[in-house]
């Protein structure tokens, strides 16, 4: 190559696992080859945790009081519920609270939904990572530790399209 290095990376399965290779070839050199550490292996997504997936779900801003009444829909587009409040936990942790259950408004118990799960679409919200049957087995929401955020604050949600 006339004295010009040129620069080749490749991936090279080692004995011990993935690796990256970078081969270089010189005029004075003829071959070095360089091992690097293990390269990260790509998650799955039942391997990804609940920020990892809303991460990947391009979160947004969105005012508070925007998300107040939207409907709360499961994989078949059946309504669970509307968005009560928006709170935030001892934790730091954002939940929606959703009435779900009962029958025509009697016996509902509220849910804390966390924003991680869930996804806007246009104007409704779609449950993306909590199934009917986690909502059918979620205790009511109760904790007195939480403060409810007002609707003029702005938060994030990913995006869904169907």
């Amino acid at each position: 190559m006339h004295g010009r290095a040129t620069m080749v990376v490749v991936a090279a399965i080692g004995s011990i696992g993935l690796h990256s290779a970078a081969i270089a070839q010189n005029a004075r050199d003829p071959m070095l080859v360089f091992i690097a550490g293990p390269v990260a292996a790509a998650k799955s997504p039942d391997s990804l945790s609940p920020e990892e997936k809303m991460q990947r779900r391009y979160p947004q801003w969105v005012r508070v009081g925007d998300l107040i009444g939207l409907p709360v829909l499961d994989d078949d587009d059946r309504t669970l519920g509307r968005v009560r409040t928006v709170v935030r936990t001892s934790g730091g942790k954002i939940q929606l609270i959703v009435p779900f259950g009962g029958f025509l408004g009697w016996r509902q118990r509220l849910v804390a939904v966390p924003i991680e799960v869930v996804a806007i679409a246009g104007r409704q919200i779609a449950a993306l990572d909590m199934t009917r049957a986690e909502f059918d087995a979620a205790l009511a929401w109760n904790d007195p530790g939480s403060q409810v955020i007002s609707p003029g604050e702005r938060i994030r949600i990913g995006l869904y399209r169907r």
